[in-house]
């Protein structure tokens, strides 16, 4: 069998499953947000699925940010406690073992063109749109983690601006200006909400509210979703992949998946844009159920 686990910015969650991908178990807790305490977190939620079902079992991460091939140390993760520290080397350490630690947006990726949304096509790009905006590439089955390790990493470029544009170029953790990420994220849509109509609401709630009718709320979904349209047809243009699956809260936006491709067409360089742009066929389970497979 099968451990997957998910470090996430607010929770930790773990999965136990078979060759056959079925879940024998499932485990969640508040994620620390200091280093020391991540690692306590994953062991404990480890041992107590190991010793519930008396077995050893191969173990996937998926984390935010990437391990750096010169220093084996964690590089660009939103959960910032996590960057510069040898997070994969210290987990071994403890657990007496060797685990497998992949970026949690090719996790996602993974499992949603291993078995999920994007089963049928040969290229599955993966996006993470919550905390953060993240992404991973996967061909043939397979995860493309390039020659830095950073294949995917479509939120830290930089949003292409219209001659029209109402959002301000809010500073991004990574130190720069303006990237996809403070556009496209859960907050980054809250923040951007409030530039425009001073009212501070977070996503989910703006989501609800356009659902439920407020002009407003919906108005700005649409330019939302012209954003995701620039950002994402920067993906097209390089990768054309036959599938984008969308995961993380705000690809909870039904308004999403009926409009987008009419706005791809604007920005990709093409004269059809038949790339399907799909939701998550595992929610919240996407990422954790990839950890695991990274060892089937």
């Amino acid at each position: 069998m099968y451990i997957g686990i998910d470090l996430g910015g607010t929770k930790t969650e773990v999965i136990l499953i078979n060759k056959n991908g079925d879940e024998i178990e499932r485990l969640r807790k508040k994620t620390p947000k200091n280093y020391n305490g991540t690692i306590d977190t994953i062991c404990e939620l480890i041992n107590l699925v190991e010793n519930k079902h008396e077995k050893n079992c191969k173990i996937g991460l998926g984390t935010p940010g990437a391990l750096s091939k010169e220093t084996q140390c964690i590089k660009g993760g939103n959960s910032t406690w996590l960057n510069g520290r040898p997070l994969k080397n210290d987990l071994e350490l403890r657990l007496n073992r060797k685990i497998l630690l992949e970026n949690d947006a090719n996790c996602f990726a993974l499992s949603e063109a291993f078995d999920g949304a994007g089963f049928d096509q040969e290229i599955v790009f993966g996006v993470i749109l919550g905390t953060g905006v993240g992404g991973g590439l996967v061909i043939n089955k397979k995860i493309i983690n390039g020659f830095n390790n950073i294949t995917g990493e479509w939120g830290h470029n930089q949003m292409p601006q219209g001659t029209n544009d109402k959002w301000n170029i809010h500073e991004c953790y990574c130190g720069k200006k303006g990237c996809i990420e403070t556009y496209l994220s859960g907050p980054g849509f809250s923040n951007h909400f409030f530039d425009q109509y001073k009212i501070r609401l977070d996503a989910e709630q703006i989501q609800k509210n356009a659902n439920d009718g407020d002009e407003k709320s919906l108005e700005f979904i649409f330019q939302y979703l012209d954003y995701l349209a620039r950002g994402l047809s920067q993906v097209i243009n390089i990768v054309d992949p036959g599938a984008i699956v969308l995961g993380g809260g705000v690809s909870n936006m039904k308004q999403i998946y009926g409009n987008i491709n009419s706005k791809l067409k604007k920005y990709v360089f093409s004269d059809t844009v038949n790339t399907k742009i799909l939701k998550n066929k595992f929610g919240d389970s996407s990422g954790v159920r990839g950890a695991a497979s990274l060892n089937r």
